[in-house]
């Protein structure tokens, strides 16, 4: 099975992809941009160049589990992607994606915060669907 992984975010959503047999995740890009309407056009070209089986989006948890504006967004996005591509979707817990991206963006030497920002979404991604590869 073949997988889009996705890090959404308001202004940015890092995208990640797997191989064919559904064991190794690499990074796809960031989209820059914060309209909605145009963020699902963007993930739907995406979707069609790939044709995943599945999309596996992020859902940003509260250290104690709890959920905020954000989860909802996403549970918003991830719905709607659904609806347009006909590609079901998954959500999983995403806490402390970000932080590992950010160590892992360290520990290469990444630095400069217009670079970084430019890259940490995807990394994210990355980790998001490669933890949901491990996991299944």
């Amino acid at each position: 099975m073949k997988y889009i992984g996705v890090d959404y975010g308001k202004a940015r959503i890092g995208v990640a992809k797997s191989d064919a047999l559904g064991f190794l995740a690499t990074p796809l890009g960031t989209i820059h941009e914060k309209n909605f309407r145009i963020q699902l056009d963007k993930m739907c070209e995406i979707i069609e160049n790939e044709k995943p089986d599945k999309i596996i989006f992020g859902l940003p948890k509260n250290m104690d589990g709890s959920e905020g504006e954000s989860a909802e967004l996403i549970r918003e996005f991830s719905e709607k992607l659904t609806q347009r591509t006909g590609v079901p979707h998954e959500l999983v817990d995403e806490r402390l994606s970000t932080v590992s991206a950010h160590k892992i963006l360290n520990d290469v030497n990444m630095s400069g915060s217009k670079k970084r920002r430019d890259v940490v979404d995807t990394v994210s991604a990355v980790i998001i669907l490669q933890s949901y590869l491990d996991r299944n």
